[in-house]
């Protein structure tokens, strides 16, 4: 990387970090005008939160130096906040809990904290809460080290309606999946686009749906039905990001679309999907859909069998 370059992403990690922490104010004698200083807050919020219960086990979860970290276990039992109890396992070591007067300041900093940042998020649209949240999520996993499927299993997703934005995303996110993992040459991204138009410019709401999965405020997840005849709907576009794999998001979008076509009374539910994708076909098998006939042939850079399933309501 040019030496230019360098320097001036630097400078930009530099001035977010200046700026975020000027924004949760770290360089305040005491978080959130509380008695406390972010150091000790965040301490109180491991033994309360029941994520480590030893000193050691808090040094390490929040890179602490030993020698302040004892001071402020001091302190809190100078103040009454904590409590120890010998380990039944290791006589060597102590278990840290938080006393009934430590309850209650780890209570009034929960309500702090949950003020302070709704107060925060209250100034942006819903949208840009999103994005917010979106970005720190991204933060957290390039910056986290962690494999990105065991920490997605951590979270929670929800299934909503599109807004404004989300087809082009739809469209977006399934050439870059599939050019990454199956060398999907740019024709795709253009059989995605045409699928997308058609059913945006030809949408029937009594008829048709498409489903967005959201986590952290980031799209990782959509699928579509459309409707192909009067008796017969079709699954478009089922795509989930790596991130949020392995949580049952695929069988519950295919769900979603199962219960919505029985609803609005279609008879059958047909897909076309290809050999390669055996995720997708193992969700399809599983929700009870029959694969009726193949087809090989040379598409997007690379020979492929697609596959042709029905599943009768």
């Amino acid at each position: 990387m040019p030496r230019r370059q360098h320097d001036s992403r630097i400078a930009a990690v530099r001035r977010f970090n200046r700026f975020y922490t000027r924004q949760i104010g770290v360089l305040r004698k005491n978080f959130l005008n509380s008695p406390y200083s972010l150091g000790e807050a965040r301490v109180l919020y491991e033994i309360g939160n029941g994520s480590s219960r030893t000193a050691t086990e808090i040094g390490r979860a929040l890179d602490l130096d030993a020698g302040y970290l004892s001071r402020v276990l001091r302190d809190f039992e100078k103040r009454a906040l904590i409590r120890r109890e010998t380990s039944k396992r290791d006589a060597r070591q102590s278990h840290l809990a938080l006393s009934p007067r430590g309850h209650k300041a780890f209570a009034l900093l929960n309500r702090l904290s949950q003020h302070d940042i709704g107060a925060m998020l209250r100034k942006l649209a819903p949208a840009r809460q999103a994005q917010l949240i979106a970005a720190m999520n991204t933060i957290e996993q390039l910056l986290g080290g962690g494999d990105e499927t065991r920490s997605a299993k951590r979270r929670d997703y929800i299934v909503r309606e599109p807004r404004h934005g989300d087809f082009g995303w739809i469209v977006k996110r399934n050439a870059e999946i599939y050019a990454e993992e199956y060398g999907w040459t740019a024709p795709f991204e253009g059989v995605c686009a045409q699928i997308v138009a058609d059913f945006v410019n030809k949408f029937d709401p009594k008829r048709e749906r498409c489903w967005i999965a959201e986590m952290d405020g980031e799209n990782v997840g959509s699928i579509m039905l459309a409707k192909d005849s009067d008796d017969t709907a079709r699954i478009r576009l089922l795509v989930l990001d790596p991130k949020a794999r392995g949580l049952g998001l695929g069988a519950h979008l295919v769900d979603e679309c199962i219960r919505f076509a029985r609803r609005a009374g279609y008879k059958k539910i047909t897909l076309w999907t290809h050999s390669v994708l055996s995720a997708a076909r193992h969700i399809y098998q599983k929700a009870g859909f029959r694969l009726m006939r193949t087809e090989r042939h040379r598409s997007w850079g690379k020979p492929v069998v697609s596959e042709h399933w029905d599943l009768e309501l």
